[in-house]
């Protein structure tokens, strides 16, 4: 695989909310930032590369992205997928992850990718303030069917400026905007006792198997799971996501 190495790590190394990796097409890691290297708790790029996600991610989570990877070394791309990672206090945070097939000679030789932090929204932009009133209906009304073309009509624009103005100030889509919503609420939920059947309709979703395949798509591991890693204590420290 011919890939610029030391000018590529040496570029996304100033990136510290960018996270950079490129695998080969066994899915191991053939170079990776510092930032990713961090987020691991490791200390040099020799205790990533030629790594496996397994070997690296807690179970659930290393299933979620080798999933990812093999889509992607089959030809397919993930383009600003909405994701969230859990610290090891079980703070969120939210990340755009971006992969694709890295092609050379026109044969697909493993795949490169980046996940940037979803940063804050731009309170300067002059739709924010129209579209923090679309916000504040998902907030209130996130239990319930939300149409796209209601949320337009709030903020006094077409679907097509919504999308383009809510990517511009939140670099998120109305959609997941109202997905990051939906799982945040389920997090703080999944603390307390109520069955996970109860949460999906009461955030949102139309059956538990909705929730089950949402949460896990976003946050890498089933509601169940993240259920018992707030109620264990003495849990093992995650490292972030990918």
């Amino acid at each position: 695989m011919q890939v610029p190495a030391e000018q590529l790590e040496r570029l996304f190394d100033a990136l510290t909310d960018v996270v950079f990796f490129v695998k080969d097409t066994e899915g191991r890691y053939t170079h990776a930032n510092r930032t990713l290297i961090r987020r691991l708790r490791l200390t040099q790029r020799s205790d990533v590369v030629g790594r496996h996600v397994t070997e690296l991610f807690p179970p659930g989570m290393a299933t979620s992205y080798a999933a990812q990877d093999r889509h992607v070394l089959r030809g397919d791309r993930i383009d600003r997928h909405l994701e969230v990672h859990v610290s090891d206090n079980l703070a969120a945070g939210w990340c755009l992850t971006s992969k694709e097939p890295l092609i050379v000679d026109g044969h697909i030789c493993g795949l490169i990718g980046i996940s940037r932090d979803l940063g804050s929204p731009d309170g300067n932009d002059r739709s924010y303030r129209r579209l923090q009133r679309v916000v504040a209906h998902m907030q209130a009304h996130f239990a319930s069917s939300i149409r796209i073309l209601d949320m337009a009509t709030l903020a006094h624009c077409s679907v097509a400026q919504l999308e383009r103005h809510f990517r511009r100030v939140f670099q998120l889509t109305p959609h997941q905007a109202l997905t990051k919503i939906r799982i945040e609420a389920v997090m703080h939920q999944l603390r307390g006792s109520a069955p996970i059947g109860a949460i999906s309709m009461a955030c949102g979703f139309s059956d538990q198997s909705a929730l089950a395949r949402q949460f896990k798509a976003t946050v890498g591991v089933p509601p169940s799971v993240y259920r018992a890693m707030c109620h264990d204590e003495r849990r093992t420290e995650h490292p972030p996501a990918e």
